[in-house]
């Protein structure tokens, strides 16, 4: 007597049990990393950009960094690519190093007179965050 179960629904059913599906715990595709007739699946993520209201604000900060001076620029409301392209054209300006954080920019050192010049040039306008 060999037989062969389809589903997990049809093995409990031969031993008298009744399973109740949850729709709530369904399976989605898109917790799929892998399919046996795809391979690997990739999951699409879509990244929103924060909106700017028009001003990009420029702010020193020290904390956390022991000490060191920090400007961060943010408040642009461009996406990854517009964003490291304009950190690199900083970053060779102020002639300091700097990383894309998030959506903020991060220039090393004190350079915000030099950073609202760029910007301004790029056409946004500069607000002053902070003291």
């Amino acid at each position: 007597m060999t037989k062969t179960f389809s589903n997990l629904s049809d093995l409990a059913s031969a031993f008298g049990k009744t399973i109740e599906k949850d729709d709530n715990a369904a399976v989605s595709d898109d917790s799929l990393v892998y399919s046996t007739s795809q391979g690997r699946i990739k999951q699409t993520t879509t990244k929103t950009v924060t909106a700017s209201d028009g001003f990009a604000k420029v702010r020193r900060e020290t904390k956390g960094r022991k000490g060191k001076g920090v400007v961060t620029i943010t408040g642009l409301g461009l996406d990854e690519k517009a964003l490291k392209d304009l950190a690199k054209k900083l970053k060779k300006t102020c002639g300091s190093g700097g990383s894309v954080v998030g959506e903020t920019i991060e220039i090393q050192g004190d350079k915000r007179d030099e950073i609202k010049a760029v910007l301004e040039k790029n056409g946004f306008k500069v607000k002053f965050i902070g003291g």
